[in-house]
């Protein structure tokens, strides 16, 4: 793993201007307070606490909200390949992929991919565990499902077997005999949206609410796709696969266009074995 961005000192690509100029930018740093650190340009695997230091949530995410999304597309904007996101991952995403799940106080995910990954419940993670306690959470995320028609498996482990209980997130005039039966599962229903589907905004106000500030969700593209458009997505953590898919595999977004382009500042790139994983966060 090498950090390509943000560049933490100086940067050696013109080597002419001499030692002197170096000096002048090191005298500049020091006179603005800042502290030089040397770029980690070392390929090699990071631990999961750097991996967790590198993905920490805002200081501030605690106390209000923060929404991130964790994506993977291909280099010609495929979200999935064969209806899943596995194809275009690696051994590193996947270290990332749990290393932003061990930081989430809830993961939000549509019932779409529940039912094309095969979700199953968060578990605790022994890595983890000392942050999460210190950070005042639970030993696991909780896993929140959106759905308008609640069809679902409600045998599965997911509701059966979670941790902590599975919340299902779904619009005032969704079927009452499938909310009743997601509770009877052992599921918690919350209602957030007033007609059969869920109101992005009052969704991630409702997790907040139960003291569930640290957001991340995992997509599908469309539940990506509303929480983009009702502007509540805070960063995207996106992995820039080094494959080509061609076909008409779905972008990670999806849904109707915005009226006006969201535009995002990068955070920082990392690189492992030609994979990019990037980190974006809203201006």
């Amino acid at each position: 793993m090498r950090r390509l961005f943000p560049v933490t000192d100086m940067t050696a690509t013109d080597r002419a201007t001499g030692a002197a100029d170096a000096q002048d930018a090191e005298d500049a740093k020091e006179a603005k307070g800042a502290t030089a650190a040397a770029p980690d340009t070392s390929d090699r695997e990071w631990s999961l606490d750097e991996l967790a230091d590198a993905y920490a949530y805002p200081a501030d995410a605690a106390g209000s909200r923060w929404l991130r999304a964790n994506m993977v597309a291909s280099l010609d904007g495929a979200g999935q390949h064969d209806g899943r996101s596995q194809p275009l991952s690696s051994d590193t995403d996947m270290r990332i992929f749990g290393t932003l799940r061990g930081l989430a106080d809830v993961v939000v995910v549509g019932a779409e991919t529940v039912r094309a990954e095969g979700y199953r419940p968060a578990r605790a993670r022994d890595a983890f565990a000392a942050r999460r306690e210190a950070a005042g959470q639970g030993p696991a995320p909780v896993i929140a499902v959106v759905t308008a028609s609640l069809d679902l498996d409600f045998s599965l482990p997911l509701f059966t077997e979670p941790l902590v209980p599975t919340l299902i997130l779904t619009g005032a005039a969704s079927f009452p005999e499938r909310r009743a039966e997601a509770e009877r599962a052992g599921a918690e229903v919350l209602v957030a949206g007033d007609g059969p589907g869920v109101d992005p905004e009052r969704a991630v106000t409702a997790l907040a609410a139960r003291g569930l500030r640290r957001q991340l969700t995992e997509g599908g593209p469309r539940l990506l796709g509303q929480f983009v458009a009702a502007g509540v997505l805070d960063e995207l953590c996106l992995t820039v696969s080094p494959t080509m898919t061609a076909g008409t595999a779905q972008r990670i977004a999806g849904g109707p266009a915005v009226a006006v382009p969201k535009r995002f500042a990068v955070a920082s790139v990392l690189e492992q074995d030609g994979f990019l994983f990037t980190r974006y966060r809203r201006i």
